[in-house]
């Protein structure tokens, strides 16, 4: 029996709102230390602005928005914070990511990555948490590693790199414009996870080939 072809050479993984439930958590973090600066903002706000996106990138805005000098040990604290945030919540799993991870891992044995914009303790933290780290065979890619972080390819790029892949073979799967934005840019196809209340719309302007509300579809999606 033959074995139909793979539509795919590779399949890349963001981390957070796509495997684990996190930015919640995170986000609640940033708005209370951006609240200890003056700077009040609703979670929907919040949520808005900042996911997706490097928080030393924001520093700019954020210091023109309160006034305050901010530097590295401002980050270095947020980054404390939020590790002893996310420990204690018990970080869940996107509902259904781990099993859609495990079908993916099952039809592209090695040829998996995760390439989040976060720093790589945070990921591998909350990879390790959920038990998934090992899955991914060592391809971790974070794109504060990289020269740009997201809405930059570059991380897409050296998870496709690193694979020994073409970008333009990989499926990428992510939550945010900004990671949309980064794997189109990338050349890969984009699939956006999209769940009640996201901005599909804004998803699909990025560039996103397919949205999908629950992880579960992601299989059939990607032809598995």
């Amino acid at each position: 029996m033959d074995v139909p072809a793979r539509r795919f050479d590779a399949v890349l993984f963001d981390c957070d709102g796509v495997l684990v439930d996190s930015e919640p958590v995170v986000n609640g973090v940033l708005r209370a230390m951006l609240a200890e600066l003056g700077w009040v903002l609703t979670p929907e706000e919040s949520m808005r602005r900042f996911v997706g996106r490097v928080l030393e990138d924001e520093l700019p805005a954020i210091m023109a928005q309160t006034g305050a000098t901010l530097d590295v040990s401002w980050i270095d604290e947020f980054r404390a914070r939020r590790d002893v945030a996310l420990q204690a919540s018990g970080v869940e799993p996107i509902p259904g990511a781990i099993e859609a991870l495990d079908a993916v891992v099952a039809a592209y044995p090695g040829a998996v990555a995760c390439a989040s914009g976060a720093d790589r303790p945070k990921i591998e933290m909350q990879l390790s948490m959920l038990g998934i780290l090992d899955r991914f065979g060592g391809h971790v890619l974070s794109g504060q590693e990289q020269a740009r972080s997201k809405p930059a390819p570059d991380v897409y790029l050296a998870a496709a790199a690193e694979l020994g892949v073409d970008p333009r073979r990989c499926a990428v799967v992510e939550d945010t414009i900004a990671g949309t934005t980064a794997g189109v840019a990338a050349g890969a196809t984009v699939f956006a996870y999209a769940p009640d209340g996201a901005d599909v719309d804004g998803l699909r302007a990025a560039g996103a080939s397919a949205t999908f509300a629950s992880m579960r579809a992601l299989p059939a999606l990607l032809g598995i």
